[in-house]
């Protein structure tokens, strides 16, 4: 079920506290998907957002969605932490719609080359038009929706190609259940990110692409990171234009 943002054009999937699972464009808009050349830290990013949104004439509600680079995977009690002074910023801006966060949003740890602190890698808003983006969906690892338990994390502390799978499996349904909530499916996607430090060449054509249908055609991104959590293994997040 979503959730109307008038304020922002934009409609969304509720998550948990730090992000909601998903946005979808109303009717009218589309969303621009920004990638950012050079990080700049996430607290200065919402600076840079902020002269974007001025210089598009858009209102800061129309913000939809933040990728964030991280220097390591925090422990559960670290990303907490983390989300409570982010949260605050979305606050100060006013973008909470009746108490409930409705910005998307993807925070994975490079592996290689990571940053000193936690950067903007990219970010979405919506804008009056047709075409281009449409949706986004949050990134989500082996994790049941709305839990941040590490008891629940599926298969935990096991890497084994079998377990790796698994978990892949398990984000697939969490991807298109949040696509079935905003009312498209893998017909509508044609950005399909995975992350993980795991191979995942062995699992292609045996577990993702199948999953994806049309979609595939679209190919896959992998990005050689972690996810936001220790013992989280693999995640994925997912657009359409």
């Amino acid at each position: 079920m979503t959730i109307s943002n008038p304020r922002g054009g934009y409609s969304f999937v509720r998550g948990g506290r730090p992000y909601s699972a998903g946005v979808a464009a109303a009717e009218g808009f589309t969303i621009e998907h920004v990638r950012l050349p050079q990080w700049v830290p996430w607290r200065a990013g919402f600076d840079l957002i902020d002269a974007r949104l001025r210089e598009a004439g858009r209102p800061r509600a129309s913000l939809c969605a933040i990728a964030l680079r991280s220097p390591k995977p925090f422990s559960f009690t670290g990303f907490k932490e983390f989300n409570n002074g982010y949260v605050d910023v979305l606050k100060s801006w006013d973008l909470m719609v009746d108490g409930i966060n409705p910005v998307a949003r993807t925070n994975v740890a490079p592996e290689l080359g990571p940053p000193a602190e936690p950067m903007l890698y990219s970010f979405g808003y919506t804008t009056p038009g047709a075409g281009r983006v449409k949706f986004i969906v949050s990134g989500a690892g082996e994790l049941p929706e709305g839990s941040l338990s590490p008891e629940d994390v599926v298969r935990r502390g096991d890497t084994s190609r079998d377990a790796i799978a698994e978990k892949a499996r398990f984000v697939l349904g969490l991807m298109e259940g949040r696509m079935a909530s905003l009312g498209v499916g893998w017909d509508r996607a044609n950005v399909t990110n995975l992350y993980t430090v795991h191979d995942v060449n062995a699992m292609l054509s045996g577990e993702i692409l199948p999953r994806l249908g049309i979609a595939g055609r679209h190919g896959v991104t992998w990005h050689y990171t972690r996810p936001p959590i220790e013992t989280i293994e693999f995640e994925m997040d997912v657009m359409g234009a």
